[in-house]
């Protein structure tokens, strides 16, 4: 379950929740309550995502916290949770003054980006981890299960590089009139 959970929550619920923003052709008030809302849900599914990993060492009597896929999860994690945190309380509830909102934004992007990057860093050595482990039990390198994490960690990367893209290209010149309205390319 810990990858599937960290990859739906992580990878593509936050992915959603920081396309949201940029994407959605809602008001401003709108747009950050979905990107509160998906964040909220992403960071629940990667806390049980961590506590189905760490259950499940317990119970098969491995080692928590030995390898780098671990240490960078943990780290991940962690970040995103402070992020969440300081921008429910500076951008949602009770929200910050104006100048704080302001010379936050940047930091918050920022910081956002570097946490989803991590996070797709981290499934990446997560998948490779896999493989290994994999590998250990006798499966062949060039086996389909080997095809399926080989298939799905491009696909991760792709994902993870498109929502950047998306972050970095998107212009903020809203038509506050008519935002439904086209625009030249």
């Amino acid at each position: 379950m810990h990858p599937v959970l960290t990859l739906i929550g992580f990878i593509i619920i936050g992915g959603e929740a920081t396309i949201s923003y940029k994407s959605v052709s809602l008001g401003k008030e709108q747009r950050k309550l979905i990107h509160m809302v998906l964040h909220t849900v992403a960071l629940i599914f990667g806390i049980l995502g961590i506590y189905t990993a760490f259950k499940f060492h317990d119970e098969a009597g491995i080692r928590n916290l030995y390898s780098l896929h671990s240490w960078l999860g943990l780290g991940a994690i962690v970040l995103y949770g402070i992020q969440w945190a300081y921008g429910f309380v500076v951008f949602f509830y009770p929200g910050g003054s104006p100048s704080l909102r302001a010379t936050s934004v940047p930091w918050h992007v920022l910081l956002g980006m570097f946490a989803y990057s991590l996070a797709v860093g981290n499934a990446i050595l997560g998948f490779l981890e896999k493989l290994v482990f994999l590998e250990t039990y006798g499966v062949s390198k060039v086996g389909p299960e080997a095809y399926l994490v080989n298939f799905t960690a491009i696909v991760t990367i792709l994902y993870g590089v498109f929502v950047i893209l998306v972050v970095y290209c998107q212009h903020e010149d809203r038509n506050p009139v008519d935002p439904h309205s086209y625009t030249a390319i």
